[in-house]
């Protein structure tokens, strides 16, 4: 059922419709319906179909599969004493669905969903030229303002994380033709002015240190000369924007750090339960969350909740790694390592609906599911580099 046309067109326009109605999108419950009529249900009507693609999951990736199991059960079991309704745990259903909408959506062949990434890489590249046009010449706003995204990334800081991952993916899936190959280079480029005109610090350093990065995983010339050129580009981008990058200090975040040890350390084993709302006061100031996806999950989930992230989540860099010589584990271990540096920065939460803190916390460990398809994944994951 989960091979016929009408379930992999819907299921093909949910994944597009996740990745570019998030800027697209006029109002947030448009987006939401959307993935609604697009992917939820489609999943969830191919999904026993699909078993054999579930199973191939659960025994290529026991530890993330065990991980992610273990998480949502401790986060409805937190609800007993959170005291939130029983409909606080639907996000968990929604995640759930996300992730396994792409092992079933790829059907064995994860190049079907890298080419549907480069695809929405190409519209959010769009987006965040639109964004610039209208933020600076439309509405004429001064260039040392911080730029806002379309849609739901108008946040400076979540709308860079987002366009900056899909900027990475980009970098490790480029096209093979020389003329799309251009395209690329220009599309890369409004990403990465994007991430540079939101001012959002903590969105460029995991940009920098990823691409940096880079030769580790991916030991060619070409992959070093991209990693010495940006490692120049961020040099002179910091002559220029010296005063921008300097004046707001470190925002806070070592306080708020400490501030959020503190209430781990009020309640370590149970947290404060799924769905309860926290704020975290520092140095006099209440901040609405703690900057910092792993000890959000600590305050609110409790230790065994921080343990069962980090298996899940420490296992996708494994088998990532394990897969290092693809261009799939490439481009997976690059979105981690991004993400990893974006989440020690600025994430408000693990279990919310779909937003754009999704493209830093669930995206690469839909995608990680890919690898699963073929454990070497020689011959499937080769072919990723030829664009439609």
């Amino acid at each position: 059922m989960y091979e016929r046309r009408w379930a992999q067109v819907l299921m093909t326009i949910g994944l597009l419709w996740i990745m570019l109605a998030i800027a697209f999108a006029p109002t947030n419950k448009l987006y939401q319906q959307g993935l609604v009529a697009f992917l939820w249900l489609p999943t969830l009507l191919v999904a026993w179909s699909a078993r054999a693609r579930i199973v191939e999951v659960w025994k290529g990736q026991r530890a993330l599969c065990f991980g992610l199991l273990g998480l949502a059960a401790w986060a409805v079991i937190s609800l007993s004493w959170s005291g939130q309704p029983l409909n606080e745990a639907k996000p968990l259903a929604y995640i759930a669905v996300f992730v396994l909408s792409f092992p079933i959506l790829a059907n064995g062949r994860p190049e079907r969903i890298v080419r549907l990434m480069q695809w929405a890489g190409l519209g959010l590249s769009a987006s965040a030229l639109i964004a610039i046009v209208r933020f600076y010449f439309i509405d004429g706003n001064a260039w040392v303002g911080r730029l806002e995204g379309l849609g739901q990334l108008s946040h400076p800081i979540l709308g860079a994380y987002a366009i900056g991952i899909v900027g990475i993916l980009m970098l490790h899936w480029v096209p093979q033709q020389r003329a799309m190959q251009a395209l690329w280079l220009v599309a890369l480029g409004f990403l990465g002015l994007f991430v540079v005109l939101t001012q959002s610090r903590g969105a460029a350093l995991a940009l920098l240190l990823t691409v940096l990065c880079m030769p580790l995983w991916r030991p060619d010339r070409r992959t070093v000369t991209i990693a010495v050129l940006a490692l120049i580009g961020a040099m002179a981008v910091f002559w220029y924007m010296q005063a921008l990058v300097l004046e707001r200090g470190a925002s806070y975040r070592p306080e708020i750090f400490m501030g959020s040890l503190q209430m781990i350390k009020e309640h370590p084993w149970t947290g404060l339960g799924l769905g309860t709302h926290f704020t975290v006061s520092a140095v006099g100031i209440t901040f609405d969350h703690s900057h910092n996806l792993f000890t959000s999950v600590a305050i609110e989930l409790g230790l065994p909740g921080l343990f069962f992230w980090c298996i899940a989540w420490f296992s996708v860099f494994f088998y990532a790694w394990r897969a290092r010589a693809t261009l799939l584990g490439q481009g997976v271990i690059g979105a981690w390592v991004f993400s990893m540096l974006a989440m020690q920065f600025d994430a408000a939460s693990l279990m919310g609906t779909p937003r754009a803190e999704w493209f830093i916390t669930w995206l690469p460990i839909a995608l990680a599911t890919l690898l699963s398809a073929n454990k070497a994944c020689s011959g499937a994951c080769d072919k990723i580099s030829r664009f439609p």
